[in-house]
């Protein structure tokens, strides 16, 4: 099931990114997306060594031809990273498995990655929770609720969200007063049903303003193409975001990628370097797989030089007593915080918006969950992806007028966040990173997550609700 569902998210992806042919691996398992006939690697030296010794491979294996070997680009830049075409995307079989076989000997002997593929960094890249956003009338209280406290400017803590921008009536929800940014390009489409993520940065900024009242919240909508963006161009985006309104105290990120490389994302390289060298924290989410391969760039957590800077989030299950089954765990994981059937808001309170639901959900957990998961709450019948026959079912409409209910590691990083940015206000800490180790060793509560025992980060004004629901709103 969690390959069928990755197939189908592969076809809503390569739709918002159609000018770049992209391939799914390693050897078509349900694991991650990139850019097909294309690597991506340092430029410079580097760059030159890679494309002579794959183009010196190519040459010398049958079957592999070597002409198409050549530096698409971008040669400069503040990321420092170019693209190294090795085929033809648009024939064959994917040639980027060769290419990196090809300098693998080079790695080993100079102990460190000199290639790697463009991944796409994406909010949901593969098994996202089955589970789409729910309307909430407007007389449910969110969840978690508004913390007490105000806002002083002089004192805020500045927290960056990196996600799809914000509803157009965003400030029309009472938290979200102090929220700026990019507003949504396009929030509905021809027949002007709600496009699918539209309202994540929305509800992400929600919950972080519920969490920590006295922050300054700013959305930039880096993810506004369907939450998907290639690594080659990541790490600009993220430049540019820091650079319009300087470093925050608090990045919050909901996305990434999953990858077996040990030393993290070579489009990511400039960026994590630079991140060390400010005060800045990074909060991010840990992935919706299921699984325990590093999902960069929240696995950044468990390497020695990031330890301090980054802080990884995985979702605890509505009832707070272990762990989402969507979400993902290991050593790399520092922390667990609510993510699953959070309520805040979507969109603003004035005109109702209608969504279509994209995809229809399993009857049974895809994980393997032993508790009724959002894999399979709510039921609904889905707008089916190419991979998919259609059952000729009228796809289910629903109107959101403001709250929605919603599932996934995207919302548990925010409530981290927030619990950083309140812990900074209560004890007037300047440093994020010492506020977030400060909270971590402060915390008693734990979780259980396959079989570790890991910090459980539970708001106060969070409500627990149990892990077997009746039924949710239609």
């Amino acid at each position: 099931m969690a390959l069928q569902r990755f197939h189908e998210q592969f076809h809503h992806i390569q739709r918002s990114l159609p000018d770049v042919p992209l391939t799914m691996g390693p050897d078509d398992t349900a694991g991650l997306l990139y850019e097909k006939g294309v690597v991506l690697v340092r430029d410079g030296e580097e760059a030159r060594f890679v494309e002579d010794a794959v183009r010196t491979h190519f040459t010398e294996t049958a079957g592999l031809v070597p002409d198409h070997v050549r530096r698409v680009g971008p040669r400069a830049g503040r990321t420092g990273v170019t693209r190294i075409r090795v085929g033809d995307p648009a024939e064959g079989e994917d040639t980027v498995p060769h290419a990196l076989r090809a300098v693998r000997e080079a790695e080993d002997r100079r102990g460190r990655r000199l290639v790697g593929r463009n991944h796409v960094v994406h909010i949901a890249v593969n098994a996202c929770p089955g589970d789409e956003p729910v309307p909430v009338p407007r007389t449910e209280p969110a969840n978690p609720a508004a913390a007490e406290g105000s806002h002083d400017p002089a004192t805020a803590v500045g927290v960056l969200v990196v996600d799809t921008g914000l509803m157009h009536d965003h400030r029309s929800y009472p938290l979200l007063a102090h929220t700026t940014g990019d507003t949504q390009l396009t929030e509905t489409d021809g027949d002007g049903v709600l496009r699918q993520y539209v309202g994540h940065g929305t509800f992400i900024a929600a919950l972080l303003a519920a969490v920590a009242p006295n922050t300054d919240i700013t959305v930039r909508g880096t993810l506004n193409d369907a939450g998907a963006v290639l690594e080659s161009e990541f790490g600009a985006l993220l430049f540019e975001a820091v650079d319009r309104d300087g470093w925050p105290d608090i990045i919050s990120l909901s996305a990434g990628t999953p990858s077996r490389d040990t030393g993290g994302l070579i489009g990511l390289d400039a960026f994590m370097d630079e991140l060390r060298d400010h005060r800045t924290l990074l909060v991010a989410a840990a992935g919706n797989n299921g699984g325990d391969t590093p999902f960069w760039p929240a696995a950044y957590a468990g390497l020695p030089d990031f330890a301090d800077t980054v802080l990884s989030v995985g979702a605890l299950r509505a009832d707070g007593e272990g762990a989402a089954c969507f979400t993902n765990h290991g050593p790399w994981v520092r922390a667990h915080a609510p993510g699953e059937r959070l309520t805040s808001a979507l969109t603003g309170f004035t005109a109702p918006v209608p969504y279509v639901y994209q995809h229809s959900t399993y009857d049974a957990c895809r994980f393997g969950a032993d508790y009724v998961c959002t894999c399979q709450y709510p039921r609904h019948t889905g707008v089916l992806s190419e991979g998919r026959e259609s059952t000729g079912a009228k796809p289910d409409q629903v109107m959101f007028d403001g709250l929605a209910q919603w599932s996934g590691t995207s919302f548990a990083a925010p409530v981290a966040a927030g619990l950083v940015a309140a812990r900074m206000t209560a004890y007037r800490e300047r440093d994020p990173r010492a506020a977030a180790a400060a909270l971590l060793a402060a915390t008693a509560d734990r979780a259980e997550v396959r079989g570790a025992h890991v910090p459980a980060l539970r708001p106060p004004t969070w409500l627990p609700t149990p892990a077997a629901v009746a039924a949710l709103p239609a």
